[in-house]
């Protein structure tokens, strides 16, 4: 059976365990007197029988997901002859792919040989034997539960307090993906960034100055060991940027004290639909709209004013990409700003203050957490952006503070070195993972930062 349909059964039997559950309990109820003689509601041991019946086999559903196609890998790959087997891991990757697509009929030809026909038709068997078998153990393993959940049910069972602990892990469980998640992201960038380092000397990626990633398969070929320099990138990056913020977080945080504080309802109504419908625009859309209509306004306004401007430039990228993050700080900070209590405003507006006067000395202030955390999520969200970069601002890594001149970034140059079929035992390839730990350093610097900020200049109010 198919993962989907598998999941579908297990769901019937968890609604029929629950209805069993309950209907025996209350049965035990009924001979003992009424549902007042029962430990826990009927609901509870429902929820018991449920869960007996349904998270052994879920929990043994996701280890064959997890382990099933290294399993199955292996095996298929221990059968084959020797000069066949695969040397390292990236041929075995490549090996299972082309076994995956011989059985699925997308790759034919007579260049196939007997090997891997016979490779492809036991890897196809080994899966149809691993479907059944985890069908089987499945259903023993829910029948199983049907017939603990429904014998533990009895009289004085405490069903409330050891449903409520079942409940408690799984939402500890669902907390601690995220954790652990980030620990993996972690890990995984680190070992490869290391393998890009053995390479590559850190000063000459953290300092360098020149960025050319290309490498040539011969070594008598120019350009045989590349450049690393990050340098040109992460200027790059924060120009855009900057030139984003310049942007969005005056217009965004003006939008919002004006929608909170002085429009009124059936002003605010319309406005803030309006504002907020520039955050589900696709940035593809966005980058279109640069490349094809800001870029060759601000070249023909340089033209006019004798300066050169790039038909590719920082600053069509960055002001498109302003635009596109002004519903972010707008819509948080407004919602920060309406949060701050009334009594605040009317005692500021008591002592004499002016409206204008309340929001910067008093509204402002006790929203800054907020809004600080908006602006941060500003950052984050252009930092993070490529489409725009690509269509707008170029893919040339030039090392310039002129906003007019082409440059590119540091998430641009991670998705142009993971383009395409690359050998991740390269430099070239590794350098994405090397750039992705210095952002992700970059950006854990920028938030501690923040907090730095946002605990100077907190103020506590009752």
């Amino acid at each position: 059976m198919q993962t989907a349909s598998l999941i579908l059964l297990l769901a019937g039997f968890g609604v029929l365990a629950f209805v069993q559950g309950r209907l025996r309990s209350l049965s035990i109820a009924r001979h003992a007197g009424g549902i007042r003689f029962l430990n826990s509601l009927p609901f509870y041991y429902g929820l018991q029988s449920l869960f007996w019946t349904v998270l052994p086999a879920l929990i043994l559903l996701a280890i064959w997901l997890l382990f099933r196609n290294s399993l199955i890998t292996t095996l298929v790959i221990n059968t084959l002859p020797a000069d066949l087997m695969p040397s390292n891991s990236s041929e075995q990757s490549l090996m299972v792919s082309q076994l995956h697509n011989i059985a699925a009929g997308a790759l034919t030809g007579d260049a196939i040989s007997v090997e891997m026909l016979e490779a492809a038709d036991r890897l196809t068997r080994f899966e149809r034997i691993g479907r059944w078998v985890i069908s089987g153990a499945l259903l023993s393993f829910v029948g199983l539960g049907l017939l603990l959940g429904y014998r533990r049910i009895q009289l004085n069972l405490n069903a409330r307090v050891q449903s409520e602990q079942v409940v408690k892990i799984i939402l500890m469980a669902c907390a601690s993906i995220a954790i652990f998640t980030t620990i993996g992201i972690i890990f995984s960038v680190l070992f490869e960034s290391i393998q890009f380092f053995k390479s590559v000397s850190p000063a000459d990626f953290v300092f360098g100055l020149e960025w050319s990633p290309q490498t040539a398969i011969r070594a008598d070929q120019v350009g045989s060991s590349g450049l690393f320099g990050a340098i040109p990138l992460f200027v790059g990056t924060l120009l855009i940027t900057l030139i984003a913020m310049v942007i969005a977080v005056p217009t965004g945080l003006m939008s919002a004290i004006y929608l909170s504080e002085y429009a009124s309802k059936s002003m605010r109504t319309w406005i803030k639909p309006a504002l907020e419908i520039l955050a589900g625009i696709p940035t593809v859309v966005y980058g279109f709209f640069a490349a094809l209509t800001v870029a060759p306004a601000l070249r023909n306004m340089g033209e006019s004013l004798g300066l050169s401007v790039s038909s590719e430039s920082a600053l069509a990228a960055g002001a498109v990409m302003g635009i596109m993050i002004i519903p972010f700080i707008s819509s948080l900070a407004d919602d920060v700003i309406t949060a701050v209590p009334r009594s605040l405003r009317e005692g500021s507006l008591a002592m004499g203050a002016t409206q204008s006067e309340t929001i910067l000395n008093v509204v402002f202030p006790a929203a800054l957490p907020g809004i600080v955390g908006g602006v941060l999520l500003a950052v984050s969200r252009a930092i993070g952006e490529t489409m725009i970069v690509v269509m707008a601002a170029g893919l040339a890594a030039n090392l310039t503070a002129n906003p007019l001149e082409t440059v590119t970034t540091v998430t641009v140059q991670i998705v142009t070195l993971l383009t395409g079929d690359q050998e991740f035992d390269s430099p070239k390839t590794l350098a994405a993972f090397a750039l992705g730990l210095m952002l992700f350093v970059v950006t854990l610097a920028l938030n501690f930062v923040a907090l730095h900020v946002v605990k100077k200049y907190r103020e506590q109010y009752d």
